[in-house]
C-alpha cells in the first residue's frame, strides 16, 4: 500500500542536520562506535541494545537523579518480569522543575478568554507550598491523591506536588459523571481529592459542587478535600461542601520550608490510569516515575525535536493520559500551553490559540481535523502560524484526506505527526521523526526502543499485511502492573495471553515497505464478513469524505450464520437521510475497498456512542446487535445513545438495509 502513497512533506537538510535524534545519533556512534547512518538503523540498533539505548536516552536526555550502576536491565528476556535501572533514585517532579526560570512556563487559556501564565519559579513555589500542606495531611510515598479537575494550571501545581513527596497522582475531567469517577477513584482509596467548583464547555458554565459533595461522602479512606475557585467568583464563590477547604486557604503560608523532593527507585508508582471502563469496572494501571519520565523525554526530544524555546500544546483533558504527556514537555525545557475548553467553540479556536501563544508543536486529534475540514476552515489564510513546526494527531486513525488537508490548508512546511499508543503505556508505539519524511496516510515510523511488529493470527511477523499491533521486548513505560491484582493475573490477561510473552496491544495494524505503520482500527471490533478481516478505519476513511456525514461507526452483527457489516452514520446538521447517500456510500466502498467492504445496512443515527474521553464506542454497539448487554454503560459520555441502538434491533426484521426509521431524528 505504501508504494502508491504519495510523500507529502520531507526535512530539508538544514532541518535534518539540526534535529536532535541527529545528534542523539552521533551520541550513540561515538560512545558505541555503531556507525548508524540514518533513523532506520538507529531504530534497529535501539531494539536490538536495549540496555545500552535507554541508558544513552538518560544521559542524553538531561534525567537529573542517580542511575545507579550497571546493569541497567534485569532480566531483559521476560515481559512482564524485565526491571530497568534497579539501583537508580529519581524524583519526577524535580525533573519537570529543575532547568532555569522560564518568565511563561506554563501558559493557560480557556473558552471564555481567559489567560494565565506561570513561571517555572512560580510553579516551584506553588508545587512546594502544596506540598507542605499535603504532607502535613500524610501524604508520602505511595499515597494517593486524585484530582477531579479540569485543564487549568492547579492540576499542574497538584501532580507536581505529589510527586514531590512520592506520592501517586491520578486524575478524572469534570464531565465524568459521579459513577464513572466512583467507578475510578474509588478502587484506589485515595487520601485527598482536589476539585474545582465547576468548569466552562460549549459556551455554558457547569457547577460541580454538589457533586463533588456526594463523592466525599463515597470515597472510602478520604481525609481531605481541596476546592479550586474555577468558576466566577472564584475563591468567594458558592459554599464549600461540609469538611473542605479551599485552595487558597489550604496552600501554605509563603516563606513555609519546601518538603524536599523525595528521590525513590526508577520503578515507584508516579501514576494511576484508568482503561475506558465499557466492559466493567476500569482497569487500574499503575505506571513508574521512571519509565514515564525516560519514556516521554525521548518522544519529547527524539520524536517531536522539543527543547527549550518551544511552546507545546495538546488538546486534552485531565481524563486522558495525552494530558500526562503534554505536561511532561516541561522536563525538556518547553513552554506547556493549557486549554480547556471546546476547540470548535469558536470553530478556529485551537488555531487562534497556536497564533496567539506561537505554539511551535501542536496536538489535537483525528476528530478535532476532520471536523475543521468539514467546516471549511483555511488557517493558512487566516492565520499566522510561522511558530508552528509540527502538527501531532491521535485518538484515531488520521484519515488521508485530513493529511491533504493539513499541508493545503494549514501548513505546507511542517512535520505532520499522527501517533498512535495508549493509556496503556502512557506513550506511543508508532510516532513521527523530525528527519523521515510523511506519506500520506502513514505513521511515520516506530519508537526508538520500542520492538514493535505486526503478527498473525499464527503470531508470524508480517509486513505489508494487516494483523496484531505488538511489542516483542520490555519497555520502561510498561506498567508496573494493575492496581490490586495480586499475582498479576489481571495484568497478564490483558495484554500477554494471546502470545505468550510478547505485548498484544488490540489494534489492526499494518507495517509499510517504508518504515511506517497503518493503523486499521482496533483489533477487538474487527469486522469478519465471509471469514475476511477488515479493519473499521478501513471504512471510516472512506464514509468520511462524504460532506454529508459527521462520523459514522462500523459493527459486525451476527447474520444467518456469518456476520454482516452494519454501518450507523451521523450526518451533519440540517442534512437529510436518503436512499441516493445510502447507494452513493455503498458504491464508493466497493470501487475504492472491495464488495466486502459494502455494509449490509446503513443507518442513520441520531447520535454515536463514545467513552468520556470522546473516543467512539464500537464495542457497545457490537454487543447490542448480537443481543447482549452493555457491561457498562455509566463509562459513556453520553449513554442515552446507546437507547436508539437498542430500538432499532427491536423494531426491525429481516434486511434492515432500508430501514429509514432514524431519518427525522437525524436531519437536524
Amino acid at each position: 500500500m505504501s508504494g502508491a502513497d504519495p510523500v507529502l512533506w520531507s526535512p530539508d537538510e538544514d532541518r535534518v542536520d539540526r534535529a536532535r535524534i541527529t545528534g542523539f545519533r552521533r551520541f550513540i556512534n561515538e560512545r558505541h562506535g555503531a556507525g548508524l547512518a540514518g533513523q532506520d538503523e538507529l531504530h534497529r540498533w535501539s531494539v536490538a541494545n536495549p540496555e545500552d539505548f535507554w541508558s544513552a536516552v538518560w544521559d542524553h536526555c538531561g534525567v537529573v537523579g542517580d542511575k545507579g550502576q550497571a546493569p541497567f536491565l534485569v532480566n531483559g528476556q521476560e515481559m512482564p518480569g524485565a526491571r530497568w535501572f534497579p539501583g537508580a533514585r529519581l524524583n519526577f517532579a524535580e525533573n519537570l522543575l529543575h532547568g532555569p526560570d522560564l518568565p511563561a512556563a506554563l501558559i493557560h487559556a480557556d473558552e471564555t478568554g481567559r489567560r494565565r501564565e506561570l513561571s517555572l519559579g512560580q510553579l516551584r513555589d506553588q508545587s512546594a507550598r502544596l506540598a507542605a500542606a499535603l504532607a502535613a495531611d500524610g501524604v508520602g510515598p505511595g499515597v494517593r491523591v486524585v484530582g477531579f479537575l479540569p485543564n487549568i494550571p492547579e492540576a499542574v501545581v497538584a501532580m507536581l506536588a505529589v510527586a514531590r513527596l512520592g506520592g501517586v497522582w491520578s486524575s478524572c475531567s469534570p464531565d465524568f459523571g459521579e459513577q464513572g469517577v466512583l467507578d475510578r477513584f474509588g478502587q484506589i482509596e485515595p487520601r485527598v481529592l482536589v476539585a474545582a467548583d465547576g468548569y466552562h464547555y460549549g459556551g455554558k458554565e457547569h457547577r460541580s459542587l454538589d457533586l463533588v459533595e456526594r463523592l466525599i461522602g463515597s470515597l472510602p479512606g478520604l481525609q481531605r478535600t481541596v476546592v479550586v475557585g474555577n468558576l466566577e467568583g472564584g475563591e468567594e464563590g458558592p459554599a464549600l461542601p461540609a469538611g473542605a477547604v479551599s485552595w487558597n486557604d489550604y496552600l501554605a503560608a509563603p516563606g513555609t520550608p519546601a518538603p524536599p523532593f523525595q528521590r525513590l527507585p526508577f520503578d515507584h508508582p508516579l501514576y494511576i490510569m484508568f482503561s475506558s471502563g465499557t466492559t466493567g469496572l476500569p482497569k487500574c494501571m499503575v505506571h513508574s516515575a521512571g519509565g514515564t519520565l525516560l519514556q516521554h523525554l525521548k518522544e519529547h526530544q527524539l520524536h517531536c525535536d522539543v527543547g527549550e524555546g518551544d511552546r507545546l500544546f495538546y488538546f486534552t483533558t485531565c481524563g486522558w493520559m495525552m494530558w500526562n504527556w503534554l505536561v511532561s514537555g516541561l522536563a525538556s525545557g518547553a513552554a506547556v500551553v493549557l486549554y480547556d475548553g471546546h476547540p470548535l467553540l469558536p470553530e478556529s479556536a485551537l488555531w487562534d490559540l497556536a497564533q496567539r501563544e506561537g505554539v511551535t508543536v501542536m496536538g489535537t486529534s483525528a476528530r478535532h481535523i476532520a471536523a475543521c475540514a468539514k467546516a471549511g476552515l483555511q488557517p493558512a489564510r487566516t492565520h499566522d502560524l510561522t511558530a508552528l513546526r509540527s502538527v501531532l494527531s491521535t485518538g484515531s486513525p488520521l484519515l488521508p484526506e485530513s493529511f491533504d488537508y493539513v499541508y493545503e490548508h494549514v501548513k505546507s512546511d511542517l512535520q505532520l505527526s499522527s501517533i498512535s499508543g495508549g493509556t496503556d503505556i502512557i506513550s506511543c508505539f508508532a510516532l513521527g521523526s523530525p528527519v523521515l519524511p510523511v506519506r500520506r496516510g502513514e505513521l511515520q515510523c516506530r519508537g526508538l526502543g520500542m520492538a514493535v511488529a505486526v503478527y498473525d493470527d499464527q503470531g508470524r511477523p508480517v509486513t505489508g499485511r494487516k494483523g496484531e499491533l505488538v511489542c516483542t521486548a520490555p519497555f520502561p513505560s510498561m506498567p508496573t502492573g494493575f492496581w490490586n491484582d495480586p499475582g498479576g493475573r489481571r495484568y497478564h490477561a490483558a495484554y500477554f495471553d494471546r502470545f505468550d510473552g510478547v505485548w498484544c496491544h488490540g489494534d489492526f495494524a499494518e507495517l509499510t515497505g517504508s518504515g511506517g505503520m497503518i493503523i486499521h482500527g482496533r483489533s477487538d471490533t474487527v469486522l469478519n464478513p465471509g471469514g475476511v478481516r477488515i479493519g473499521t478505519a478501513e471504512i471510516y476513511r472512506v464514509v468520511e469524505k462524504f460532506p454529508e456525514v459527521r462520523e459514522c461507526l462500523a459493527v459486525g452483527q451476527p447474520w444467518q450464520g456469518d456476520v454482516r457489516i452494519v454501518l450507523f452514520v451521523l450526518l451533519q446538521e440540517g442534512v437529510a437521510w436518503s436512499p441516493d447517500l445510502e447507494g452513493a456510500i455503498k458504491v464508493r466502498l466497493r470501487r475504492e475497498k472491495s464488495p466486502r467492504h459494502v455494509p449490509a445496512a446503513v443507518v442513520p443515527a441520531p447520535d454515536l456512542p463514545r467513552t468520556l474521553s470522546g473516543k467512539l464506542v464500537e464495542k457497545a454497539v457490537t454487543r447490542i446487535l448480537a443481543g447482549q448487554a452493555v457491561d457498562n454503560a455509566d463509562a459513556l459520555a453520553n449513554p442515552v445513545a446507546l437507547d436508539f441502538f437498542r430500538k432499532w434491533v427491536e423494531g426491525s426484521s429481516g434486511d434492515q438495509s432500508g430501514d429509514l426509521s432514524a431519518g427525522e431524528e437525524s436531519s437536524g
